[in-house]
């Protein structure tokens, strides 16, 4: 059976950028447009030529898709002006695009308070702006803002200015919940409403998340007959956010409603990679992803209680509503407090680690966790930590080498410029096998300093460990006052890319580091299968 094609419109980069906090440098804007060509996103959208110095160099190249439509966003022309003298226009049109979105007012309210003009000027701009991109060669699409407040407000009218555009020739007339207060099933009603007067085919979806409803009003809108869908990567976007890609193309390809009638351009291959897009554009924006993001989220299929966890080892799927490695995620059972005996039991297969069922030592990891974790340790977080705990009570992991002494000072100092500076110096004993090494570093602060100290020498240990550095560390106080306990997490990576992150609990914040420290190197050794 044929099924009816769905075009995905991505506005990262410019709703995106409205995002508190978001600044895109124009390496960023090339960065994320191709990653979105790669998914296979039909149209992205670069921003406004002309707004400002990012965007005009930007549209000054048409990128080198392979298919998605590189396209420019502007405004209907001004009152008072013709489409031909209209500098917005103008700007739109000499960009290297090869599709135009011209923003319109579809709300009497906002024409009347916003733009100071009449209804009929408002369409007359509609009309011949249209008509003017397409008579340019380019193919030109309509954003109805405020079109479902609009047309609570005066249907008619609403529906004369999405009318305007496509009588006008526009390929897409575009849907817009500018605010984000529509329920799903006004936005289902009122589209089913604007298909008996424009097709479907030629109608798009816009929604923005202050009520978190984004995704459902762009579904709503699909069930109704729309058939593009505006959104960005993670739900980016002015106030709460806007319709996030990241939910809606899982949803559009692995839910049969819509996966049985619709197809996008978004491959189960690429689909695969859903995960590593959103994450790299956190790491574009410098930001921490949101683990409980659905589909692409850390613990988006995570079990963490017992009866859970048994009811995963029995079938995979009890509790997952799709296959993680569909959107390139991955089930992951934890190991906490709460967890039990089939956590525990789930942990250890995932790590590798060889274990008899019966085996009381089993017990006495439990019982240990269980105790480590009442200190203030959360190995659920720490997954190198919980793999050399149990692999110590199990007794497999090999002296490599033992710490006999370090020391940490910091010291302010005067630099050649007169100016304070603070200096962190470490100092560090190790004994490997018998032989009795030391060694100093300097560092960034007494955590850097320790660990560059660290791993100075090694000794016969220390090919093993050249391509280890530490990517991130985090410090959480627990309690506060005179007795705070302190838990700090480090996440390491190595030569090939893999990354673990390790957990250190005491009430001295130096301590705590080093315990991670030394966890993170012995699970490198342990790794790499360095021999005792």
């Amino acid at each position: 059976m044929s099924r009816e094609r769905l075009y995905l419109f991505d506005t990262t980069l410019r709703d995106g950028a409205q995002t508190h906090g978001v600044d895109f440098t124009m390496h960023d804007k090339q960065l994320i447009s191709q990653l979105l060509d790669d998914l296979g996103v039909d149209y992205v959208e670069g921003g406004i030529p002309g707004a400002n110095p990012s965007d005009t160099e930007l549209f000054a190249t048409r990128p080198a898709f392979h298919n998605a439509r590189f396209t420019a966003f502007g405004m209907t022309r001004r009152a008072g002006r013709s489409a031909s003298n209209d500098p917005g226009l103008a700007a739109v049109l000499d960009a290297k695009a090869d599709a135009i979105c011209l923003v319109a007012k579809s709300s009497a309210y906002q024409v009347r308070v916003a733009l100071e003009t009449t209804n009929e000027e408002n369409l007359a701009s509609i009309r011949d702006s249209v008509s003017h991109v397409k008579n340019a060669g380019r193919e030109v699409m309509i954003d109805c803002e405020h079109f479902f407040d609009g047309y609570k407000e005066d249907p008619q009218f609403a529906l004369a200015c999405a009318k305007a555009a496509y009588e006008s020739g526009a390929r897409w007339v575009v849907l817009c919940d500018t605010n984000g207060g529509t329920m799903p099933h006004e936005v289902e009603t009122i589209v089913r409403e604007v298909t008996k007067h424009i097709p479907g085919d030629h109608l798009g979806i816009h929604t923005h998340n202050d009520t978190e409803q984004a995704v459902a009003n762009s579904l709503a809108a699909v069930r109704a007959g729309a058939r593009q869908i505006q959104g960005t990567l993670n739900g980016l976007g002015e106030r709460c956010g806007n319709a996030n890609l990241c939910s809606l193309i899982p949803t559009l390809k692995l839910k049969s409603e819509f996966a049985d009638k619709f197809e996008i351009g978004v491959s189960e291959e690429k689909l695969a990679t859903l995960v590593h897009v959103s994450r790299t554009l956190d790491v574009i924006l410098n930001r921490a992803p949101d683990p409980h993001a659905p589909y692409v989220g850390e613990s988006a299929f995570v079990t963490k209680t017992g009866i859970h966890a048994s009811a995963v080892l029995k079938d995979p799927h009890t509790y997952e509503h799709i296959a993680p490695e569909a959107v390139g995620n991955h089930r992951r059972v934890l190991v906490s407090d709460q967890a039990g005996r089939s956590n525990v039991l789930a942990a250890l297969e995932k790590a590798g680690i060889a274990f008899e069922k019966n085996d009381p030592k089993l017990t006495r990891l439990i019982e240990e966790m269980k105790e480590r974790e009442a200190a203030g340790y959360a190995y659920e977080s720490a997954d190198a930590s919980f793999d050399l705990l149990a692999r110590r009570t199990l007794g497999t992991v090999p002296d490599y080498f033992e710490v006999v002494q370090f020391d940490v000072n910091v010291e302010q100092r005067t630099n050649a410029l007169g100016r304070p500076v603070t200096v962190a110096l470490a100092v560090v004993k190790v004994n490997v096998a018998g032989e009795m090494l030391i060694s100093a570093a300097e560092g960034n602060g007494p955590v850097n300093a320790l660990d560059v100290a660290l791993r100075k020498d090694l000794g016969k240990y220390q090919k093993y460990i050249d391509g280890l550095k530490l990517t991130d560390y985090r410090v959480r106080i627990l309690n506060g006052g005179t007795e705070a306990v302190t838990r700090v997490l480090i996440e390491s990576e190595d030569e090939t890319g893999a990354r673990w992150t390790t957990i250190g609990v005491s009430s001295n914040v130096i301590d705590a580091s080093f315990q991670a420290l030394m966890d993170s190197l012995t699970f490198k050794l342990v790794k790499s299968g360095a021999p005792a």
